[in-house]
């Protein structure tokens, strides 16, 4: 078995990690150095205050941009005496972490929190107990961290996980609405629409994300990436933007080019795995995967490729929702049209393709790469399609791209627009191999965009934010954004 192991909880022990040359030089002896006893992280009230105690509170977990609070118990004989006193801490991410980079971080007490970097200061009176508040900039990367103590001699004071923070306004996934949060972040079950846009039925399904050993398994799926394997502290440094992340999970959901989860099969045949329509929860998935040394899970189809995506999402702090598209186009070339195409025997030899309906995931956050006005909920399909820059994945991009036809825009427009807004065509190839226009239709696609509501069990349409109402204007602005696409690739 390969099991994933356990973050540790606090140890105090010596850390063996050096330090870039510039920090190398040790600390002038301090006037009065702590003899530290035992550190408390906190952990209880910590992961209280930063949304995370669904995880448990046997360990610190804490989100980027929020302050949380360690103790320092001293020996009896030393005394903490605040401007005599004299440590720094290191906070460290990966395998080899840099300050250049920012998986390394080393800094001394301040006066008060800093804003835009790693901070600790204390109101401590003289004493053998002191707290201290710690306090890091809503733009470093997420994941599990090493917190040391330095004042001449290293001394591990622990390990946490820090988060993506919806509650920080500074912090590219703020969310403004506490009951936006309370659904997209901390809720563990949700709907799933499938169906026809005659019939849509919705699912049951258990996300799961703060079930024991989801979050370790979810920071193992980004350590398994083919980036981190490449180079690790730049992967690491990656994992500050959530759109870097976004992709990362998009393409570990599938296991088409790496070892990620879920293998796609749509040909009725699973004797050899699950039939996909009998998961009903993430958590059986990603258990699966990870105690059989990241062996990929047979087998999955878009609405369940979308589910583990969301558990993944929610579980890093990313605000996310299973969307289902009916009528959902696929287009295999990069033309906005689907072309159904027949030989003369009226047997069918399309690549492309519209399928009942399709389901990928909408992530909520700031779209900094962009103009201005991108940023929100963007959508992002882990159900491997099409290739994205070498890749099996699909997005982020913003659902206003997609609605106005901004097709030049990151990542992946074209496909998503596509997806809900292609024209379909039917050809008829003839034994000369000329093509015959049979039909068509503008309007066969993209039809009753789900969501589950927010705080209630209700079908939410979400249409309107994805394409503009049907009719003639809209088929006249589709035709023209294809044909301008069209020209300038």
């Amino acid at each position: 078995m390969c099991a994933v192991v356990g973050i540790p909880g606090p140890e105090l022990g010596t850390s063996g990690v050096g330090y870039p040359a510039e920090l190398n030089a040790p600390l002038p002896a301090p006037l009065h150095s702590l003899d530290i006893e035992r550190c408390d992280l906190e952990s209880r009230i910590n992961n209280t205050t930063h949304h995370t105690d669904q995880n448990g509170i046997d360990r610190l977990i804490v989100r980027r941009g929020l302050p949380f609070t360690i103790t320092l118990h001293l020996r009896s004989g030393s005394q903490f005496e605040a401007g005599v006193s004299t440590f720094r801490l290191i906070v460290e991410i990966g395998p080899l972490p840099k300050e250049q980079s920012g998986t390394k971080s080393t800094f001394s007490l301040t006066d008060s929190a800093l804003k835009t970097a790693w901070s600790v200061s204390t109101n401590s009176p003289p004493g053998n107990v002191v707290s201290l508040s710690v306090s890091s900039p809503p733009d470093v990367p997420i994941g599990l961290y090493s917190l040391t103590l330095d004042q001449g001699q290293k001394v591990k004071l622990g390990e946490f996980v820090l988060l993506f923070n919806p509650w920080c306004a500074k912090d590219a996934v703020y969310m403004e609405e506490e009951r936006d949060r309370q659904e997209y972040v901390l809720s563990q079950a949700g709907l799933i629409y499938k169906g026809t846009t005659k019939r849509i039925k919705a699912s049951p399904w258990t996300f799961g994300q703060f079930e024991p050993g989801m979050l370790d398994i979810c920071l193992k799926l980004l350590d398994e990436n083919p980036k981190y394997s490449s180079d690790a502290d730049a992967d690491c440094s990656g994992r500050r933007n959530p759109v870097y992340v976004t992709r990362v999970i998009s393409a570990m959901i599938n296991s088409n080019d790496d070892k990620g989860v879920l293998v796609g099969n749509w040909s009725g045949d699973y004797d050899d795995g699950v039939r996909p329509s009998h998961w009903t929860d993430s958590v059986a998935i990603l258990h699966q995967w990870a105690d059989n040394c990241c062996q990929r899970v047979r087998y999955g189809q878009c609405w369940v490729f979308a589910a583990v995506a969301c558990t993944v999402s929610r579980a890093l702090g990313i605000p996310c929702r299973v969307v289902t598209n009916f009528g959902s186009a696929h287009d295999t070339n990069s033309n906005l049209l689907i072309e159904f195409l027949y030989d003369e025997d009226g047997n069918d030899i399309s690549d492309d393709s519209v399928w009942n309906f399709h389901v990928w995931v909408d992530n909520w956050m700031a779209r900094p790469d962009l103009d201005a006005g991108y940023d929100g909920w963007q959508a992002s399909d882990p159900t491997p399609q099409e290739k994205s820059e070498g890749v099996f994945c699909c997005g982020p991009v913003p659902l206003k791209a997609i609605k106005e036809g901004e097709l030049n825009l990151k990542y992946d427009a074209p496909f998503v627009f596509a997806e809900v807004n292609a024209d379909v065509v039917e050809y008829v190839k003839l034994t000369n191999g000329r093509m015959v226009k049979m039909g068509g239709s503008s309007i066969d696609v993209g039809h009753f965009i789900s969501t589950k509501a927010v705080g209630s069990d209700e079908r939410h349409d979400i249409t309107h934010l994805y394409k503009h109402p049907e009719g003639r204007s809209h088929v006249c602005r589709t035709h023209k954004i294809r044909l301008v696409f069209v020209n300038l690739g």
